[in-house]
């Protein structure tokens, strides 16, 4: 005689069921919480967008995004998802502008999550929630420098000039990082009047603006001449240490649930599968004579 299906069994499939829930859930927090940081982690965030922006970006975009010899960036972003545009901005720079790519994948310095803080540093300008950080003075040892000969500037003035301005692209000792290399030989018989072309007029298509007041950029005649100098001189200089202030453990990223993404979806389909699989059973059982 087939026997019957009982409360028990009732109750064992409930149970399956409750568990595949609560996996389920579990997943849906777990990529709910690895999209929406907590409170902390985000203000975290913002902290190390605001420390990536004043080290990177701000030469050129200034320091409140007001623009420099970049765009202004405090600003409303007219977009469905701005941080995607943002994102792809900074990722893989804007070709024909001033704009260079800041990402790893493409040859720059920044990671992913570095510039995720950026973006979530930028977009905080929407809403007045932007944190100030003022970065520590940095300190470049440098020798004193002898002036070339006939040319106008002061390569020690300009050795300073070139750490506000320049290095952030050109590495401080001008051996490159997302602008070129200046840190070599100038074959031209006036190399001065070539640098200081350079950087008065910037060179059009390319990453590199032009700096010259008359050109719209922040810099006097004197301070090119300067910079021209201290340029012309890099090349024969010894590598320095650039001394950074002291400064507290990066944050990072919280861990990831093992329940995140696939993982997760991997175990809610194996707990449907007993599901199904005891329900089967106890069908095929109780239908025995």
């Amino acid at each position: 005689m087939p026997r019957r299906f009982t409360y028990k069994h009732l109750l064992f499939l409930v149970l399956l069921l409750l568990a595949a829930c609560a996996s389920l859930a579990s997943v849906m927090r777990a990529s709910a919480q690895s999209a929406t940081p907590e409170p902390g982690e985000a203000s975290e965030r913002l902290l190390q967008g605001a420390q990536l922006y004043a080290e990177n970006c701000a030469v050129c975009h200034g320091a409140e995004g007001q623009g420099r010899v970049g765009a202004t960036l405090a600003k409303d972003w007219p977009s469905i998802r701005p941080d995607l545009t943002v994102r792809t901005i900074i990722a893989n720079g804007v070709q024909g502008s001033p704009m260079p790519a800041w990402s790893q994948a493409n040859g720059g310095p920044l990671t992913e999550s570095e510039i995720e803080a950026l973006v979530e540093y930028i977009l905080s300008w929407q809403t007045g929630g932007a944190p100030r950080y003022t970065p520590a003075a940095t300190a470049t040892l440098r020798p004193p420098f002898t002036p070339p000969p006939n040319v106008e500037g002061d390569p020690n003035r300009g050795a300073t000039l070139f750490d506000q301005n320049c290095a952030v692209c050109h590495g401080a000792n001008g051996e490159g990082r997302i602008g070129a290399t200046l840190a070599k030989a100038w074959p031209s018989i006036r190399p001065d009047l070539s640098v200081k072309a350079t950087i008065s007029n910037g060179v059009k298509g390319s990453p590199m603006p032009a700096w010259s007041q008359a050109n719209g950029g922040p810099l006097t005649e004197q301070e090119i001449n300067d910079l021209t100098a201290f340029i012309l001189v890099l090349g024969e200089t010894q590598p320095v240490e650039q001394v950074l202030p002291p400064t507290g453990e990066v944050p990072r990223a919280a861990e990831n649930s093992p329940l995140r993404g696939w993982a997760g979806v991997a175990l809610f389909l194996a707990l449907i599968a007993v599901i199904l699989f005891a329900a089967y059973w106890f069908q095929r059982r109780d239908n025995k004579p």
